[in-house]
């Protein structure tokens, strides 16, 4: 995989893009409805994969980062209906403020505390849109009343090329010096910082983009679904479903987050008439790519190219 340049790997999957920009001339508008969840949750896996596999922090609450993006954004627009721009821009903001108060504490523990940490920020999130039911409809879920289109195939491209974007910036990120400097500081803290590398800066910085990323794609779905529930958005099997996606992708390869996504999205409507026994065989699948091949599917698509 490594042989593989971050502008060959870039270009491929620009190629891709394009091809898949054409799927809406031959599908229903059921599977691009489904494509186009499974491209935000890409986008999911891929801003944690960001914070895991580079800067090697387990974030156990990767739905944080997300309720808190989609959820300003659906309550601004549910209370005062400003430009749909407007309510997307700060639910980013929110995201990436809460993204600070929470790395700030979190960056001060090592190992499980930090997962401890992230994960009882969901926990009190999901108490928040409970009891403050008046602002955030509670159980029930919030109803926006605004959607950025009725058209399956404009939400499919916004969506499409909304991920493509956000990957190509996260690939190369993760390609650039910062992104070795990441991985490093994830590998041995001591001594990264030995070498002189502001471990913690370079931390701060990875949760800050994987807010901006997280809410934002948060943001945009609350206006492409209509409605935002804890149940969608926020619930810890959420986080844990973008956390396979992400590791059955490729963990440190940014865009094999994107295949983990379409790939448990796939799986789960392929398996729908089996009901409830689906996500035990999605999850069990899931669990046999992750021993089978530890760099998932874009470590072995990459590597099935390199020998080819």
């Amino acid at each position: 995989m490594r042989s593989f340049s971050t502008t060959r790997v870039l270009l491929v999957a620009l190629g891709v893009v394009v091809v898949a920009s054409f799927l809406p001339l031959w599908v229903t508008g059921y599977i691009l409805g489904l494509l186009t969840m499974a491209y935000y949750s890409g986008v999911f896996a891929m801003a944690w994969d960001l914070l895991f596999g580079f800067a090697g922090e387990v974030n156990f609450g990767p739905t944080f980062l997300i309720g808190t993006g989609a959820y300003t954004a659906g309550i601004l627009d549910n209370l005062y209906q400003p430009p749909i721009w407007l309510c997307v821009v700060a639910g980013t903001l929110a995201a990436v403020a809460g993204g600070v108060v929470l790395a700030l504490p979190a960056l001060r523990v090592r190992g499980p505390y930090f997962g401890l940490t992230t994960l009882v920020a969901v926990l009190i999130l999901q108490n928040f849109i409970v009891v403050d039911a008046h602002l955030t409809g509670g159980e029930n879920g919030l109803t926006v009343p605004d959607i950025i289109s009725i058209s399956d195939s404009t939400n499919y491209e916004i969506a499409l090329w909304f991920m493509a974007i956000s990957g190509a910036i996260l690939f190369s990120l993760a390609r650039s010096p910062v992104g070795l400097i990441l991985q490093a500081s994830g590998q041995d803290a001591v001594q990264a910082g030995a070498l002189g590398f502001n471990v913690t800066k370079h931390k701060l910085m990875a949760f800050i983009i994987s807010a901006f990323f997280s809410g934002l794609a948060g943001a945009l779905l609350v206006f492409y679904v209509g409605s935002a529930s804890a149940s969608s958005l926020v619930d810890i099997t959420v986080g844990v479903q973008i956390i396979i996606a992400a590791v059955i992708g490729g963990r440190r390869t940014i865009l094999g987050g994107v295949l983990g996504a379409v790939f448990l999205v796939a799986m789960s409507e392929l398996l729908r008439p089996i009901g409830d026994l689906s996500n035990f065989v999605v999850f069990a699948m899931a669990l046999v790519v992750v021993l089978l091949f530890p760099s998932g599917f874009f470590g072995l698509l990459t590597r099935t190219k390199e020998q080819g």
